[in-house]
């Protein structure tokens, strides 16, 4: 038996930070995960890192982590290593960052989506992620695709 799932690839450091509840918003510029409110999503971690590291400004100042903190989410996101579907996260509302926004609010936004530069990006809520009892090896794909997930690897 087995559970068919839409799936989204992420890149690293991302992929680790969402499965790990740290990311909990998803920004695109397209509003890419709509359709999927209130659906499971699986995440796939890419082969190719996150270009830029932005994301580890958003850990070390608005969110206090060290070095040493940083460095064990990092390697926390790497237990399964690349090119696998490695967890599900549950979608929740997309909506449009507008771009008025700022001060608090947009510092928040960015917290939670570990990015800078929200504004006219479609922001998407993520919740309840939960890694996979074992990595499931899948080739990745620029937009959503369907993985087909065994049961016994699920959560």
């Amino acid at each position: 038996m087995s559970v068919q799932v839409q799936c989204l690839s992420f890149r690293q450091p991302y992929a680790g930070l969402v499965l790990d509840g740290v990311k909990t918003v998803e920004s695109r510029w397209r509003p890419l995960l709509a359709p999927l409110e209130n659906l499971t999503l699986a995440v796939h971690i890419a082969w190719r890192d996150w270009e830029g590291d932005e994301w580890r400004a958003v850990l070390s100042d608005p969110l206090g982590m060290n070095p040493a903190k940083i460095q064990e989410v990092l390697e926390s996101g790497e237990r399964f290593g690349r090119g696998v579907v490695a967890g599900l996260v549950d979608v929740g509302r997309t909506w449009l960052c507008p771009a008025s926004t700022q001060g608090e609010e947009l510092q928040r936004l960015e917290r939670s989506a570990i990015v800078i530069g929200l504004q006219e990006k479609h922001l998407t809520h993520l919740s309840n992620p939960r890694w996979l009892k074992e990595p499931l090896s899948a080739r990745g794909s620029r937009d959503l695709w369907t993985v087909e997930i065994p049961a016994e690897l699920l959560p």
